[in-house]
Protein backbone atom coordinates (compact mmCIF):
# COMPACT_ATOMS: atom_id res chain seq x y z
CA UNK A 1 0.00 0.00 0.00
CA UNK A 2 1.71 3.48 -1.31
CA UNK A 3 1.93 6.23 2.28
CA UNK A 4 -0.33 8.72 1.59
CA UNK A 5 2.65 10.59 3.40
CA UNK A 6 4.75 9.72 0.07
CA UNK A 7 2.06 10.43 -2.24
CA UNK A 8 1.86 14.13 -0.68
CA UNK A 9 5.27 14.54 -0.99
CA UNK A 10 5.98 13.28 -4.48
CA UNK A 11 2.47 15.35 -5.45
CA UNK A 12 4.69 18.71 -3.84
CA UNK A 13 7.55 17.60 -5.74
CA UNK A 14 5.82 17.50 -8.90
CA UNK A 15 4.47 20.85 -8.25
CA UNK A 16 7.87 22.26 -7.81
CA UNK A 17 9.39 21.10 -10.82
CA UNK A 18 6.12 22.72 -13.12
CA UNK A 19 6.54 26.26 -10.50
CA UNK A 20 10.00 26.18 -12.55
CA UNK A 21 9.42 25.69 -15.49
CA UNK A 22 6.65 27.94 -15.33
CA UNK A 23 9.10 30.35 -14.90
CA UNK A 24 11.38 29.24 -17.15
CA UNK A 25 9.47 29.84 -19.75
CA UNK A 26 7.86 33.44 -18.30
CA UNK A 27 11.29 34.48 -18.93
CA UNK A 28 11.80 32.88 -22.08
CA UNK A 29 8.83 34.80 -23.22
CA UNK A 30 9.98 38.35 -21.87
CA UNK A 31 13.57 38.00 -23.86
CA UNK A 32 11.00 37.05 -26.79
CA UNK A 33 8.58 39.89 -26.31
CA UNK A 34 11.96 42.09 -25.49
CA UNK A 35 12.64 42.01 -29.24
CA UNK A 36 9.07 41.38 -30.80
CA UNK A 37 7.31 44.57 -29.01
CA UNK A 38 9.29 46.59 -26.89
CA UNK A 39 6.74 48.91 -26.10
CA UNK A 40 4.84 45.92 -24.27
CA UNK A 41 8.04 44.53 -22.92
CA UNK A 42 7.93 48.23 -21.38
CA UNK A 43 4.55 48.44 -20.24
CA UNK A 44 5.07 44.88 -18.03
CA UNK A 45 8.01 46.01 -16.61
CA UNK A 46 9.95 43.92 -18.68
CA UNK A 47 13.42 44.30 -17.30
CA UNK A 48 12.52 44.09 -13.62
CA UNK A 49 9.78 41.57 -13.61
CA UNK A 50 12.19 39.37 -11.81
CA UNK A 51 14.02 41.69 -9.31
CA UNK A 52 13.14 42.60 -5.92
CA UNK A 53 12.15 46.35 -7.32
CA UNK A 54 9.57 44.46 -9.86
CA UNK A 55 6.25 46.62 -10.24
CA UNK A 56 3.72 44.01 -9.08
CA UNK A 57 0.96 46.14 -10.82
CA UNK A 58 3.00 45.50 -14.07
CA UNK A 59 3.25 41.93 -13.54
CA UNK A 60 -0.08 41.63 -13.08
CA UNK A 61 -0.76 43.45 -16.55
CA UNK A 62 0.97 40.25 -18.01
CA UNK A 63 -1.15 37.71 -16.29
CA UNK A 64 -3.94 39.62 -17.29
CA UNK A 65 -2.60 40.43 -20.41
CA UNK A 66 -1.81 36.48 -21.01
CA UNK A 67 -5.01 34.92 -19.20
CA UNK A 68 -7.29 36.82 -21.30
CA UNK A 69 -5.60 36.03 -24.79
CA UNK A 70 -4.84 39.28 -25.86
CA UNK A 71 -1.72 38.08 -27.46
CA UNK A 72 -3.97 36.34 -30.44
CA UNK A 73 -3.84 39.45 -32.25
CA UNK A 74 -0.21 39.83 -32.27
CA UNK A 75 1.99 39.92 -35.14
CA UNK A 76 4.98 37.51 -34.06
CA UNK A 77 3.69 34.00 -34.40
CA UNK A 78 6.65 32.96 -31.92
CA UNK A 79 5.48 35.32 -29.08
CA UNK A 80 2.20 33.72 -29.65
CA UNK A 81 3.61 30.45 -29.58
CA UNK A 82 4.87 31.24 -26.19
CA UNK A 83 1.75 32.72 -24.60
CA UNK A 84 0.03 30.03 -25.01
CA UNK A 85 2.72 28.02 -23.35
CA UNK A 86 2.82 30.09 -20.28
CA UNK A 87 -0.92 30.15 -20.16
CA UNK A 88 -0.97 26.32 -20.13
CA UNK A 89 1.99 26.03 -17.97
CA UNK A 90 0.52 28.59 -15.84
CA UNK A 91 -3.07 26.74 -15.88
CA UNK A 92 -1.37 23.92 -14.79
CA UNK A 93 0.53 24.84 -12.13
CA UNK A 94 -2.40 26.93 -10.35
CA UNK A 95 -4.45 23.79 -10.15
CA UNK A 96 -1.34 21.85 -9.00
CA UNK A 97 -1.17 24.40 -5.97
CA UNK A 98 -4.38 23.90 -5.44
CA UNK A 99 -4.16 20.30 -5.33
CA UNK A 100 -1.46 20.39 -2.68
CA UNK A 101 -3.23 22.90 -0.45
CA UNK A 102 -6.57 20.43 -0.30
CA UNK A 103 -4.38 17.31 0.01
CA UNK A 104 -2.25 19.32 2.87
CA UNK A 105 -5.84 20.13 4.45
CA UNK A 106 -6.93 16.53 3.77
CA UNK A 107 -3.93 15.08 5.58
CA UNK A 108 -4.44 17.38 8.50
CA UNK A 109 -8.25 16.47 9.35
CA UNK A 110 -7.28 12.81 8.36
CA UNK A 111 -4.37 12.72 10.79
Amino acid sequence: MISTVALFWALCVVCVVNMARYFSSLRTLLCVLRDCDPLLYQYVDGGGFFTSHGQPSKQIRLVRYIFAQRYNEHHDPEFIRRCQRVRGQFVLTSSLCGLVVISLVAMAIWY
